[in-house]
């Protein structure tokens, strides 16, 4: 049984938690600043498209992925001016971000539904990947897998050891105290939103470039909205980003797993078992007002800030 589990499920787990990694990532640094962004979704899928329309039309699959980041960005600069430019409602400009992106990539990817591409191959990193139990797991996987881990080291290296990360989470605890030792904090959350945005798209370029191949219309399948409360299950920490990306991966390899063995389940509860996670998840969250220190949400997630107010 633990054979099994290291050497099939556990590998598994690493691939399909991988874009949620890539996205919980993006959003923690987002939300870090102080600006809440519920696009997730529509990032990833205009990531997504953006990368395999890329792959598609020739481009190494290095270069879809770092026009599909740039992508992300963009898109993500509109949220990032309504909500800290113009002050608007950063839950009503999130969610308008996840159906224009699911929109586009309906729209756009229609014509390359049921195309493949080259994507990247799995890359062994000997002589890790002889490592026992988690060789395999971990070190047998592609060059994406290898940036996700890349990506936690250096965003939590970032927000706790560096003096731009300082006062990116100044801006998010409590920006009029920023504001007044001179940190411009409206670029500072711009910066923030465009960056976790782009890295958000990343999560969706893995998909067709690693995971699939292929283009399958809304390919990214609710993953941004499981990131969302992977942020919180998280506290807001890269590195419990990393466990609790994977530990929702395997729960949707657990899916097809428990298929695979005949278990006698009907097919659509088995394909509920990420969701309902998540719906618990969520409902653990609506504890955070009482247990905001425990939980390390910055103080001031979600408000527009005005240097103008007292």
């Amino acid at each position: 049984m633990l054979d099994l589990i290291f050497q099939e499920v556990l590998p598994a787990a690493v691939r399909s938690g991988t874009p949620l990694l890539f996205a919980t990532l993006g959003e923690i640094l987002t939300e870090r600043s102080g600006v809440l962004n519920l696009g997730l979704e529509g990032i990833m899928l205009v990531g997504a498209l953006s990368a395999f329309a890329s792959a598609f039309a020739g481009a190494p699959p290095l270069l879809a992925a770092a026009l599909a980041f740039a992508a992300g960005a963009f898109v993500s600069l509109p949220h990032a001016l309504l909500s800290v430019k113009l002050k608007g409602n950063q839950v009503v400009s999130g969610v308008a971000l996840a159906m224009l992106g699911s929109g586009i990539s309906a729209a756009l990817g229609k014509p390359l539904v049921g195309q493949t591409i080259r994507g990247f191959e799995p890359l062994p990193l000997w002589p890790l990947s002889e490592l026992p139990a988690v060789g395999r797991a971990l070190f047998r996987q592609d060059p994406m897998v290898y940036l996700s881990y890349l990506l936690v080291l250096l965003v939590w290296v970032f927000l706790h050891r560096s003096s731009w990360g300082l006062r990116l989470r100044a801006c998010g605890e409590s920006p009029r105290v920023a504001d007044a030792m001179g940190v411009p904090v409206d670029r500072v959350r711009i910066f923030a939103t465009c960056l976790g945005g782009g890295i958000v798209a990343l999560g969706g370029a893995y998909l067709p470039l690693s995971y699939t191949r292929m283009w399958v219309e809304n390919i990214s399948a609710g993953r941004g909205w499981i990131a969302v409360a992977l942020v919180i299950f998280s506290l807001w920490d890269p590195k419990r980003a990393l466990w609790s990306s994977y530990l929702f991966g395997g729960l949707g390899v657990l899916q097809f797993y428990l298929q695979t063995r005949g278990v006698g389940v009907p097919t659509p509860f088995l394909l509920m078992i990420p969701y309902l996670a998540t719906l618990v998840l969520m409902g653990f969250s609506g504890l955070r007002e009482e247990l905001a220190m425990r939980l390390s949400a910055p103080s001031a997630l979600g408000k527009p800030y005005d240097r103008e107010e007292r």
